[in-house]
């Protein structure tokens, strides 16, 4: 996220969307992201500019971003510009019998046997991480994610957005889980992708910490205890140098002082980007909640360890919307005063106070939240429309569905309406 005149606390946003090339008859994932990038651009490149949207490549070549090319606060019209681009990359991928599929993870694909790395621009940071790390797994070329980027100038607005962000990140996945079926089986968890997130970088775990940042509210702090440790522990490993601590930090939100921006990458991507920018606006909005002390002190936000908040976290990625949070002292930040409650209630109660705060910048998002805040996460509507049957013929019709609601930029239950008789 980077512009020339700093920006505050709420001025704009940058968003990234990732979704995955496959083959429009049989759904397999099909490695063309490069082809996909030469036939807008008329040569390969790593990006492609698009006006207010630019395609980007990943880690592996059946992976596109997209993204916004400068931070926006007009969540409504970058909407609108996403899809518009989806369907612009729909038409350019049909020359190869492709298309876009949404979701945090495709449902079949073997990492193992199918992944290709990018083999463009800056491939010798993905061939330095392929070697340490292994890439292909299902934590590196089977994922495709939302993130957020929220602005901040100075280290008392990092200090109060950092400690809003951490306390809420435990419960985001309640609301974006995606990823419940990997190679053509239930894995147990809703949001699978979190679940190896946290994992694949183990040889060396101070890289992703405990996914929740260290409480850390200044650059100073921030750098003693999260870049200079990772630093420490990739020396052994990168001999050349050739990884930086800024681009290492994996955890779920991370602070870049550079572009003076937090970045939160625990969000599964879902079927529309109208479902991801709805879902993005109400998360800004809590979170503005919370900056702005309405549902508990600063003070009471940022003493929470980064242990407390990860076993909440951990158990939100195996039940999402359904798990239930029995610490009452964490709900009491979110403003909820009674006991035992599930992750819907509380986003559901966290609902109702953004629509009586803000209720003008909610208002074209309601629509759509009370659709999705109704259903649940994507990825129960997922195991709901499997019926315990993981087979390939099986899911190929429901991830097909999800695919047309991408290309039509609908929540899948306003798809299901309009198309399912």
């Amino acid at each position: 996220m980077q512009n020339r005149k700093p920006l505050h606390l709420f001025q704009a946003y940058g968003v990234e969307l990732e979704y995955m090339i496959v083959d429009k008859n049989t759904l397999n994932i099909k490695p063309i992201a490069d082809e996909l990038l030469k036939a807008a651009a008329g040569e390969y490149v790593d990006e492609y500019e698009n006006g207010s949207v630019t395609w980007s490549n990943e880690l592996v070549r059946h992976v596109i971003e997209l993204k916004c090319t400068q931070p926006t606060a007009d969540l409504w019209r970058l909407a609108d510009d996403f899809a518009t681009n989806v369907k612009q990359i729909n038409h350019l991928l049909a020359q190869f019998d492709a298309k876009l599929m949404p979701t945090a993870a495709h449902p079949w694909m073997n990492p193992a046997q199918e992944t290709q790395l990018w083999p463009y621009g800056n491939k010798e940071i993905y061939e330095t991480y392929d070697r340490i790390f292994n890439c292909k797994g299902h934590g590196w070329s089977n994922l495709q994610s939302t993130h957020l980027n929220l602005p901040f100038a100075g280290d008392e607005e990092f200090a109060s957005l950092h400690a809003a962000i951490r306390v809420l990140m435990p419960i985001m996945p309640a609301l974006t889980a995606s990823s419940p079926i990997l190679e053509g089986e239930y894995t147990g968890k809703i949001d699978k992708r979190l679940d190896y997130y946290q994992l694949n970088q183990k040889q060396i775990p101070l890289i992703t910490g405990k996914v929740i940042p260290e409480k850390a509210f200044c650059q100073a702090d921030y750098q003693k205890l999260i870049y200079d440790p990772i630093t420490s522990a990739i020396k052994p490993y990168d001999k050349d140098n050739i990884l930086e601590a800024v681009w290492l930090n994996s955890r779920g939100a991370i602070a870049r002082f550079d572009r003076g921006s937090i970045e939160i990458r625990i969000l599964d991507i879902q079927e529309s980007p109208l479902a991801d920018l709805a879902i993005l606006n109400l998360i800004i909005h809590v979170l503005k909640l919370l900056v702005e002390e309405k549902l508990s002190t600063f003070n009471e936000q940022k003493s929470w360890s980064e242990d407390a908040l990860f076993n909440i976290f951990s158990n939100v990625i195996e039940h999402a919307e359904d798990t239930l949070i029995e610490e009452n002292n964490y709900l009491k930040l979110l403003g909820w005063d009674k006991k035992r409650v599930k992750a819907k209630q509380i986003w559901l109660h966290l609902y109702k106070l953004v629509l009586s705060h803000y209720p003008e910048a909610i208002a074209n998002w309601a629509p759509t939240l009370d659709t999705l805040l109704l259903r649940g996460s994507l990825g129960n509507k997922i195991l709901q429309l499997t019926d315990g049957i993981y087979t390939q013929e099986n899911l190929k019709l429901i991830y097909s569905e999800l695919s047309d609601c991408l290309d039509e930029n609908e929540t899948f239950e306003t798809w299901q309406t309009t198309h399912v008789s």
